[in-house]
């Protein structure tokens, strides 16, 4: 990393290089997150319910299963399809409802 950041400092000078220290500095942190999960009294089990509670809760599941290439069902589609609907309608919906409300409050009704 020093040697890097010298031969850096010829082209930047040095406050490029601190900047560009600390950006490597945080992709290394960010590299290091992720789910932890402790193994108590070497109980695998538990631990690894624990992990897929957590990756449920993360979107970690979701995020892999969109990521997947394989063929998805028919049955599948439909069902993505009919939720990806009611998503939009209910979100239309809001957004419907809400401008009633600011039109209302403008008109000072």
């Amino acid at each position: 990393m020093n040697s890097i950041a010298r031969h850096l400092s010829f082209f930047f000078g040095s406050q490029g290089v601190n900047s560009l220290s600390r950006e490597l500095q945080a992709y290394q942190i960010q590299q290091w997150r992720g789910i932890r999960v402790k193994v108590f009294n070497g109980n695998l089990e538990h631990a690894l319910t624990v992990m897929q509670r957590k990756m449920q809760s993360s979107g970690i599941e979701r995020l892999i299963k969109r990521e997947q290439l394989h063929h998805i069902k028919n049955s599948e589609k439909r069902v993505l399809a009919r939720k990806n609907l009611q998503r939009k309608i209910k979100s239309q919906e809001y957004c419907r409802k809400l401008k009633a409300l600011l039109m209302k409050k403008v008109r000072g009704l």
